[in-house]
């Protein structure tokens, strides 16, 4: 059984006992937090429009972290112009606990 949940803009598929890492959330670590559902597979596959009334899913946060470092470079080539910048995106590890339909 599986479950499609919304969370930082983005759709995530998943399982109970899953690690996902999502966009930062202000909770801290250890607290249970809970994700509406859009789309519910088991037996039969059911479709929120947008989410499915009295679903959630649960999930345990685990630990908040930065992501690998990306390099950003600017330059125009010519001119003397460059420009270099790092950027580490925030995340928070949860472990998906239940899915309740």
């Amino acid at each position: 059984m599986y479950a499609i949940i919304a969370t930082g803009g983005k759709q995530y598929r998943v399982s109970e006992g899953d690690t996902i890492y999502i966009e930062k959330l202000e909770n801290e670590a250890g607290d249970i937090v809970t994700f509406p559902v859009m789309m519910l597979s088991g037996d039969t596959i059911e479709v929120g429009s947008p989410y499915i009334e009295g679903a959630t899913v649960t999930g345990k946060i685990v630990r908040h972290g930065k992501g690998e470092k990306i390099v950003v470079f600017k330059y125009k080539s010519k001119k003397n112009y460059r420009r270099k910048a790092g950027h580490r995106q925030p995340f928070t590890q949860v472990e998906i606990t239940g899915i309740n339909a």
